[in-house]
């Protein structure tokens, strides 16, 4: 549903967009989602490139302590994700009658990974408030080869390797209303806070002959090793959820994170387009359609979700980490989503398939413009664990 999903209620999942939502559970459940994509780019003379990656989303485990009042949640997901590359024209070595050429290869892997848990707790049915703590930790490579259309000049390759890791926090709030517009129908409104984190680590920097670096040496001497810190901004959402009926369910997220202000790092190699860092803005809805509503009882189809949403996305890329000139506008993100929940004969066990296309690129002038579509499958498993049964 786009995305969002801050102040989604829900008996069939464990929201983890908003530690407020651990509150409402009644099952135990495990949860894991997996999601392949492919990007197609095309430049501006009409040349075209595809990378295509497979990933593991999210795995998550949540319990109720006190079913429908006090829930616990667990979990492992990606914060962030580094997958390029980026091949220049051949061009000629020197402009004096040689033919000789060399050719750029740009390359990025790795990214940010975070295992958080926390606790939600409801007072009443109206407020909801959580809060959890997440380690965040990864490396992150940027890789540059140079060839040569001769063997007269030898291929090289710089290689910037960083380790990072630390602790961040966020706390959210869930207000539930019910009958606001009309009788059964309910109304959610959720928000989250991020707390800014300090990442503290090593970047390397290796360089050697060959395309691929020696990670001993950069040049003839010992590899050269760099301490310091990347500071993760500041992070702000706010989400509504909707449901005039126990059929229809629609959802409406923002969320704000100051790149452009809150961001700063202490190596002393510097990773290109850093300086060139914007406030990031996410704006997305959807709608879920369920046909049977809570009838258990009805057909395969009718118990089926239907999902439908869309995403614009103002990523912290901005003018000036792009080579092109500020009118640009920098690197925006437009999407749409589809998906359908599949029943189970395990009541609360569901299959959940998705489906994800855009584009993304410089609002204007462009050199590049990326096409990109995906797939996921996740599998949510819902039992009651931990809780006495009472024999009447």
């Amino acid at each position: 549903m786009g995305g969002g999903g801050l102040a989604l209620r829900s008996l069939n999942y464990t929201g983890f967009a908003n530690p407020a939502l651990w509150s409402d559970q009644e099952f135990t459940r495990l949860a894991v989602e997996a999601r392949y994509r492919r990007v197609s780019a095309q430049n501006e003379t009409g040349q075209t490139s595809q990378l295509s990656n497979g990933a593991l989303q999210a795995v998550q485990f949540s319990f109720p302590l006190y079913a429908g009042k006090l829930g616990v949640g667990v979990g492992f997901r990606p914060y962030s994700r580094l997958e390029y590359r980026v091949q220049d024209d051949p061009q000629p070595v020197s402009p004096v009658a040689d033919s000789a050429t060399y050719q750029v290869r740009f390359e990025g892997e790795g990214g940010l990974q975070e295992v958080s848990g926390g606790l939600g707790y409801r007072f009443g049915e109206t407020l909801a408030v959580g809060a959890r703590a997440g380690a965040v930790f990864g490396i992150l490579e940027n890789q540059r080869a140079t060839a040569f259309s001769t063997p007269r000049f030898s291929p090289t390759t710089i290689s910037t390797r960083t380790r990072v890791s630390g602790f961040t926090g966020t706390a959210g709030a869930l207000l539930s209303l019910g009958d606001v517009f009309r009788d059964g129908d309910a109304l959610s409104a959720g928000a989250t806070l991020t707390l800014p984190a300090t990442l503290t680590g090593e970047r390397t920097l290796t360089s050697g002959r060959g395309l691929e670096p020696d990670t001993l040496n950069i040049g003839s001497g010992a590899a050269l090793e760099d301490e310091g810190s990347l500071r993760l901004p500041v992070e702000a959402a706010l989400g509504l959820s909707y449901k005039p009926s126990n059929r229809w369910t629609v959802v409406a997220d923002g969320r704000y994170e100051a790149w452009g202000s809150g961001s700063e790092s202490t190596f002393e190699t510097s990773l290109p387009g850093f300086e060139g860092l914007r406030d990031r803005f996410l704006a997305s809805a959807g709608a879920e359609f369920l046909p049977a509503g809570t009838d258990r009882n009805a057909t395969f189809f009718r118990r089926t979700a239907y999902r439908l949403g869309g995403y614009y996305e103002q990523s912290y890329v901005g003018a000036r980490a792009l080579p092109l000139d500020e009118t640009t506008g920098g690197v925006s993100v437009l999407g749409a989503t589809a998906g359908l929940s599949l029943p189970t004969p395990l009541y609360g066990t569901r299959i959940d398939v998705g489906f994800e296309a855009g584009t993304r690129g410089a609002t204007s002038g462009a050199p590049v413009r990326d096409l990109f579509y995906g797939v996921s499958l996740g599998v949510n498993l819902g039992e009651r664990w931990f809780q006495r049964r009472k024999l009447r």
